[in-house]
């Protein structure tokens, strides 16, 4: 005995839209021609017309190194001026324009800005400022304190007069400048040393809150040998505390 089956009519199927697929299918093609234009454009950058061509690499270069590689580019070179720069040495190129790898038809200019070096770093206003605390806020900003000076002035002892270089100097970072710090205003009268024996020259220096120095001895006529024939500071000076005193002995004829 045989079945027969029954198969559903072929004129119910939907018929192909043709117009449809040709459009999708031009679509794919000018997607993939993109990509792939995209991607010969970036991996190789070469040129497509005469006279065209990658602008070179001048970063890092010295100026005159940048110019000469330009130049053989058959580039010209436009000076865009200098900028600090916290790492790059004085007179290297930092930035170019067009950047390298731009394609570029002859005798374009291209523009380099050159290194100026480091930043340069005032020097910090630390007078009347204790001398410790001065020398921290140069140290802070960047600056060394290299010598430390003492003189005598109306400021209080232990702070800070003036740098050398002044306040506001422009230095380069690290740069050593020097430090004037008060030893306070000279309030002891110098005593008169003159004939007195060395000895007791020593002993009133002493008590007088200073401090005997250099002494030297000397051939003087009509002086009795072993006193004082000259000091310095002259007697009748004011001195701080602690300031030495220099005097100069008759030697025995």
């Amino acid at each position: 005995m045989r079945i027969r089956r029954h198969l559903a009519p072929l004129d119910g199927l939907t018929p192909v839209d043709r117009r449809r697929a040709v459009r999708w299918t031009l679509t794919g093609l000018g997607a993939l021609l993109a990509g792939y234009l995209t991607a010969y454009l970036l991996l190789f950058p070469a040129p497509f017309l005469p006279g065209h061509q990658a602008v070179p690499r001048a970063l890092g270069l010295s100026l005159a190194e940048a110019q000469a590689l330009l130049k053989k580019a058959q580039l010209a070179v436009s000076d865009g001026g200098v900028d600090p720069h916290p790492t790059a040495p004085q007179g290297t190129v930092i930035w170019q324009d067009p950047p390298p790898g731009v394609i570029a038809p002859e005798g374009l200019k291209v523009t380099l800005v050159v290194s100026a070096g480091p930043s340069k770093i005032p020097v910090p206003d630390v007078a009347g400022l204790e001398a410790g605390l001065a020398q921290r806020l140069i140290s802070a900003a960047g600056l060394m304190v290299s010598q430390v000076e003492s003189v005598q002035a109306a400021a209080p002892s232990g702070f800070a007069m003036l740098t050398r270089p002044p306040a506001g100097t422009a230095l380069a970072p690290g740069a050593a400048l020097a430090l004037v710090v008060s030893r306070g205003a000279p309030t002891i009268a110098v005593p008169d040393l003159l004939g007195m024996v060395a000895a007791d020259a020593r002993t009133r220096i002493e008590m007088e809150g200073l401090q005997l120095g250099t002494m030297t001895r000397r051939s003087t006529p009509n002086a009795t040998p072993g006193t004082v024939v000259a000091q310095r500071p002259a007697a009748g000076t004011l001195a701080s505390p602690g300031t030495v005193v220099d005097i100069v002995v008759a030697r025995s004829p």
